[in-house]
């Protein structure tokens, strides 16, 4: 029995104040907070739309963010279908390594928040965004200490969390403006 949910609780209180028991078992538990805020997500529409505007650009694009896109596109492509497809942390994400990626079983290996080693399976557009993406990260050379990174920056050094961070909110701030969209969001 679940001494402290609020019926029970109440229930003892009940006894207690009414001197038909001696003691309050339900008083020393403590109740489950309940989360007021709604979750906030985004619909399978806005994802959708989300990818289609990190794969193709916005029309709001200057001719300097429209060259930087051309630039980044792959990565960022890559990044957000794997975040999306995987569920996998940020954090996760920019810790990957090159060789952690496994094409034969469609899988990454992941540091998880403890240190310990996971294993996490991805889909077939995954795969096909993640395929164009190493093919291109093959033809850069990145700066010393960050040879084996998985995902760049443009200075050629292992992607920060904040930068995903700005990235996601960059795209997803083109989808909706009602919804404040995080990495974290998109698991």
């Amino acid at each position: 029995y679940d001494y402290g949910s609020p019926i029970a609780t109440t229930f003892y209180n009940y006894f207690y104040e009414a001197e038909l028991i001696q003691t309050n078992p339900a008083s020393i538990v403590h109740a489950p907070k309940f989360h007021e805020k709604e979750i906030i997500k985004l619909d399978p529409n806005e994802v959708a739309e989300l990818l289609d505007i990190v794969e193709y650009g916005s029309e709001q694009e200057s001719k300097h963010q429209e060259a930087y896109h051309k630039v980044t596109k792959k990565r960022d492509l890559a990044m957000l279908s794997l975040l999306l497809g995987t569920g996998i942390r940020v954090s996760e994400c920019v810790g990957l390594d090159i060789k952690d990626v496994d094409f034969d079983n469609n899988a990454i290996r992941i540091i998880r928040k403890g240190g310990n080693e996971a294993k996490v399976y991805f889909g077939d557009e995954v795969e096909d965004v993640m395929r164009e993406y190493i093919d291109k990260r093959k033809r850069i050379i990145p700066l010393n200490g960050h040879e084996n990174a998985l995902f760049l920056s443009i200075q050629n050094r292992r992607i920060s969390v904040r930068a995903v961070e700005n990235l996601v909110k960059k795209y997803a701030s083109q989808v909706t403006t009602l919804k404040k969209i995080t990495p974290h969001k998109l698991r």
